[in-house]
């Protein structure tokens, strides 16, 4: 079939419905030659004698997902951008300037080139499906829109509206989209075409031509806003929230927000889409764009693989799962797995407990039900999926068991001995351990080939990595059914070989005790925090992300890691002090910084340096060491468990874990990606300097890190 099939004219008496339907896809998007046709497409309509055009997509819960962003990626120069994008422009201007009405009708997910082709139509309707999205994301990929979206988003819908999708991305689910104006209509889905048909005849009917829709504003503040000295006030404020959202790392809302502020107001449509042009060709040749088109390319693998790779393995359909131990972590894979439909049954030893659990899912819920995401009825539809009891009625019917109880190896075997008893023979338990061995674990079970890893990262209902761990006995099945039941629960799963700390906890490890040996040399609290938030681009420091964690179970693993590896691991003197005095971190409200009774995260707490016997910090080191120092260790020990243990197979697992998992800066592109730009050879050297000038033998390079550097080899290309 050629490409004329991907866009087709159905004649419709004085309509023409344009179809998009992308061969051999199962997305619509616009590659280059979806957009040489639609070229033409558009210049048929032009000389035609339909009065009305409807466009609609045939793919379900996809209208056009976007631009193709393999295309992007193998672009390299500012002149192949810079043709690519005049010509997307060029498009949607025919588009725009066509002589017929034209209907954009919208179902399921329209991004980027998607949206900015509907704001060059005359009306928008939507269907009211949960798959419709509507938005900008340009700005996650280090670009921002460049076919028209920096010109016509503010001038429909208006200044603040559209800074708010377009520095930060945002998607808008339909109720949002009609609210802000990016939709005129909304409509059940089945009932879309028909209604956009009729739409069309009545405008015909009434006579009403061409139609380019500009915003006004409501009330005086609005107004006041929207005019020339209130603009000056919002784009201060835009800028002020994007450097404090990003640090400055992320050029891409910065620039898109300098192109709005130079177009918003201009009749001048060639004027404004030319500077707009010239500051996508900027941002699409950088660094950071292309780590970031690296990033969404590995959560696109994901979406393809069944977590057995060059195996045809059909997961087992899960449609309830149940789940052991109602707490914090409990009520939380509660939520998340009701919130995707998936029926859930928690155990735990009292009721009190498990009303925590309840809690917990439905304080959740009633966030996003504050912020109008969901209404009352569909909060209710959601809990009513999650029932729960203090024995084992209805096990039975259980596809799946994650196990999220006390980490005790004895408890843990026998809990899931006994459930195994309790549920059909070809049922699968899944535990929740961050540290146990699942292999050991699953001596517990009569049938360990139906037992495997599922390690979810708090909290669960906003960190996206599932480590989906193998034991020796573990099914191809099995890890198949959880890796799908993972992605069904709108989580990004790895797979990883069973050994201490699987993947994300080994590399976090050395990191973690790393930043308490700064601490212990003279380094202060707020500096080392500062250097990885603001220098680096972590979400939060390591003495911040210890509270997170628990000082407690950072301890408690340190340790674990200790017996496992030996003299490879180092613990700081402090650290031992620490668990034995009463600080937990944020769970108690006491850690290396002080909380509130909310759990918010206030100052340091001074007085830890004097229970810790430290003298005040004279902050011998820069920022530099500080964040060799820690990044370097988790290279270290990753050339481990890569090369050596094959914990996971690919580099690609490992930068999709680190971001998914801890927050890794996405704009460094994971830390293999970001290793391998600075060099295996560079690496290998500053840790065989840290390690002799500080004494400290944790830091000697591995053999693997000091082969790669010897034979001049990086990580995505030496294993």
């Amino acid at each position: 079939m050629s490409i004329q099939e991907s866009i087709k004219i159905i004649p419709k008496g004085e309509i023409a419905i344009v179809e998009f339907d992308m061969v051999g896809e199962k997305v619509n998007k616009f590659s280059t030659p979806m957009m040489v046709r639609f070229k033409e497409v558009i210049t048929e309509l032009s000389k035609s004698s339909y009065k009305a055009v409807v466009i609609v997509s045939k793919k379900p819960k996809i209208f056009i997902a976007g631009a193709d962003i393999d295309e992007i990626q193998t672009m390299t120069t500012k002149e192949q951008f810079m043709k690519a994008v005049s010509e997307g422009q060029n498009i949607f201007n025919m588009l725009e300037d066509l002589p017929q009405i034209v209907i954009a009708a919208v179902n399921g997910a329209c991004a980027g080139g998607g949206c900015e082709m509907i704001m060059a139509c005359d009306y928008r309707i939507a269907s009211e499906d949960s798959s419709t999205k509507i938005g900008l994301p340009e700005t996650q990929l280090g670009i921002l829109p460049g076919f028209g979206g920096c010109v016509r988003m503010p001038r429909m819908i208006g200044l603040q509206a559209a800074l708010d999708v377009i520095l930060a991305g945002k998607l808008l689910n339909t109720k949002k989209a009609l609210k802000a104006g990016l939709v005129d209509r909304l409509i059940h889905q089945n009932q879309l075409l028909d209604e956009a048909l009729k739409w069309a005849s009545e405008l015909i009917k009434e006579g009403k031509g061409k139609r380019r829709k500009t915003f006004e504003p409501q009330g005086a503040m609005n107004k006041f806003l929207e005019g020339f000295i209130g603009r000056g006030i919002v784009f201060k404020k835009a800028r002020e929230g994007v450097l404090k959202a990003t640090n400055g790392h992320y050029p891409a809302p910065l620039k898109a927000l300098e192109v709005i502020q130079k177009t918003y107001g201009s009749s001048d449509r060639e004027g404004s889409l030319l500077v707009e042009r010239e500051a996508f060709c900027e941002c699409a040749v950088t660094d950071i764009s292309k780590s970031l088109i690296h990033v969404f390319h590995l959560t696109e693998m994901v979406k393809k693989q069944s977590g057995v790779p060059g195996v045809q393995m059909k997961p087992k359909e899960v449609k309830a799962i149940g789940i052991l131990g109602a707490g914090t972590m409990g009520g939380g894979i509660a939520y998340v797995a009701a919130d995707k439909g998936i029926k859930v049954r928690m155990k735990d030893l009292s009721w009190e407990a498990l009303g925590k659990g309840f809690k917990h899912a439905q304080d959740l819920w009633a966030k996003l039900a504050k912020k109008k995401v969901i209404d009352q009825y569909q909060l209710n539809q959601k809990m009513n999926l999650i029932g729960g009891g203090v024995d084992y009625a209805g096990f039975k019917t259980l596809d799946v068991v994650v196990e999220a109880i006390v980490e005790d190896m004895g408890i843990k075997q026998k809990v899931i001995g006994e459930t195994a008893g309790n549920m059909r023979a070809d049922a699968i338990i899944a535990t929740n351990t961050s540290s146990l061995s699942v292999t050991e674990m699953s001596k517990g079970h009569p049938r360990p080939e139906f037992f495997a890893g599922m390690h979810f990262f708090n909290p669960v209902n906003k960190m996206p990595l599932v480590e989906v761990i193998r034991g020796e006995k573990t099914s191809d099945e099995t890890i198949a059914t959880i890796f799908e039941l993972s992605k069904k629960m709108g989580k990004m799963p790895v797979v990883v070989k069973d050994g201490p700390g699987f993947l994300v906890n080994r590399l976090l490890l050395p990191y973690m005790a790393e930043a308490a040996f700064l601490l212990q040399e003279g380094m202060s609290i707020e500096v080392v925090d500062k250097a990885y938030v603001k220098k680096f681009g972590m979400p939060m420091g390591p003495f911040a992300l210890m509270d997170e964690v628990g000082l407690d179970v950072c301890m408690k693993v340190l340790k674990i890691f200790k017996k496992a590896f030996g003299d490879r691991i180092d613990i700081a003197p402090l650290m031992d002090k620490l668990s034995a005095g009463s600080r937990l971190g944020k769970k108690n409200g006491k850690g290396f910084y002080s909380y509130s009774a909310d759990g918010r995260r206030g100052e340091v707490d001074q007085s830890v340096y004097t229970e810790l016997g430290l003298p005040t910090p004279t902050n011998p080191y820069d920022e530099k060491e500080c964040i060799e120092r820690g990044v370097f260790a988790m290279v270290n020990e990753c050339s481990l468990a890569l090369i050596e243990d094959r914990i996971v197979e690919l580099p690609d697992e490992v930068d999709l874990a680190m971001i998914m998992g801890t927050g890794f800066p996405p704009f460094r592109g994971g830390l293999l990606r970001y290793a391998d730009s600075l060099g295996a050879k560079y690496i290998a050297d500053q840790l065989e300097t840290y390690s002799s000038q500080r004494k400290a033998g944790r830091l000697k390079p591995s053999a693997p890190l000091k082969k790669l550097a010897q034979e001049n080899k990086k990580f995505y290309a030496g294993t």
